[in-house]
């Protein structure tokens, strides 16, 4: 199987460092982390990240700093050109994905429109 690595996806440091912490706590030596764009939410669209075990052969790849973040072929004209960013405030932290495809997000910020 032959990965198709394009950097499809902007992966910060801090998102980073996030996945490998959170892959650590869970026993997960080689963390791939999907990202998915599925219908749903009241714009529309709406993100599902997780940990995987496997690419398949459509993924589009990204690794940064020893981890391999992955958009399924569906998922990729959605979320290219997107960033993956960890924020951390005083109400706590939490993923962020800044996508300039986007046309509208809902009030909750947990969907958008394309």
């Amino acid at each position: 199987m032959q990965q198709q690595t394009e950097n499809l996806v902007i992966v910060t440091e801090s998102a980073a460092n996030e996945i490998k912490k959170i892959a650590e706590e869970q026993g997960i030596e080689n963390p791939i982390l999907r990202i998915r764009v599925v219908p749903g939410g009241c714009s529309g669209f709406q993100y599902a990240m997780g940990f995987d075990e496997e690419v398949t052969e459509n993924d589009k790849v990204t690794e940064v700093d020893g981890v391999k973040v992955v958009v399924d072929e569906f998922s990729a004209p959605y979320i290219k050109g997107a960033t993956l960013d960890y924020v951390t405030d005083f109400m706590g932290g939490g993923f962020t994905i800044k996508n300039p495809n986007a046309s509208g997000s809902c009030g909750c910020g947990s969907s958008f429109s394309c």
